[in-house]
């Protein structure tokens, strides 16, 4: 059996973030990926100028369209543009006999919005509680929860209170903070924390992206949420330490890089 993983997430030309990105480390896994685009960007490794999103009637039948056909065994939104493509997709999303992975993308690398604070609060309200695991960084999970993150502790409380929101599992991931690159999974009754080694470049470009679609990837693949995670982190990092030199700001991930 092949297996199958869908991406809903806006569209970067430059190809190191959103679903270039994601169907780039579907296939490094092994995965059939599928992709929904919810909204075009005009961006390369520098720069975001222009931020186009799609209407969710267009949204919600590519869904329908591809679901019905080529069912996948795990799906993952990134950037999602508006309210309604929120409101359309988690209307969908009630059906879904498989995980999703919530990556609440609500900037880019360079600081354009992705997300509207519409969007943003029917994320919060509606298709949080439909995910099997949300994937915040630092910045975006101190919006949804409303604290301050400055210690491990902290992550580990608001992983804590995005289950209380009605995710099931809640990755938080520490690439904001000082020293070593720890995240934090919550989950009901435990936390688990996954450490990895700090590298300093500036070519990080699609990092968010390429971690959960790695995690995406593997619970399509059938491993459990600790062990994606586990193998997810391992590859993020290697794909860093051994990224390209393109572009000329922040450069992509390399998306082929050795997983064990």
């Amino acid at each position: 059996m092949t297996a199958v993983a869908l991406t809903i997430a806006g569209s970067d030309p430059s190809g190191g973030a959103g679903i270039q990105a994601d169907l780039k480390t579907f296939g490094q896994f092994g995965v059939y990926g599928s992709a929904v685009i919810t909204l075009l960007t005009v961006q390369n490794t520098q720069r975001v100028s222009r931020v186009e999103t799609l209407g969710a009637d267009l949204v919600s039948q590519q869904i329908e369209a591809v679901i019905t056909d080529i069912p996948p065994h795990a799906a993952k939104t990134g950037a999602l543009g508006s309210s309604e493509n929120v409101e359309a997709i988690a209307s969908i999303a009630r059906s879904f006999r498989f995980p999703l992975v919530v990556d609440p993308v609500m900037i880019s690398k360079h600081g354009a919005a992705l997300m509207s604070e519409d969007a943003r609060r029917a994320l919060k309200h509606l298709l949080l509680p439909l995910a099997f695991l949300v994937t915040p960084n630092i910045p975006e999970a101190e919006w949804l929860t409303g604290m301050a993150i400055e210690s491990e502790h902290d992550m580990q409380i608001a992983g804590e209170r995005l289950l209380n929101m009605g995710c099931q599992a809640a990755l938080v991931k520490g690439g904001h903070r000082e020293g070593d690159a720890v995240d934090v999974l919550a989950i009901p009754g435990d936390a688990v924390s996954f450490s990895g080694k700090r590298i300093h470049t500036t070519r990080t470009h699609g990092t968010g992206c390429t971690y959960s679609a790695a995690i995406t990837a593997l619970l399509a693949l059938g491993f459990d949420i600790r062990e994606s995670i586990r193998q997810a982190k391992q590859f993020v990092q290697k794909a860093i330490e051994t990224a390209p030199a393109l572009g000329q700001g922040h450069g992509p991930v390399n998306h082929f890089a050795a997983i064990d």
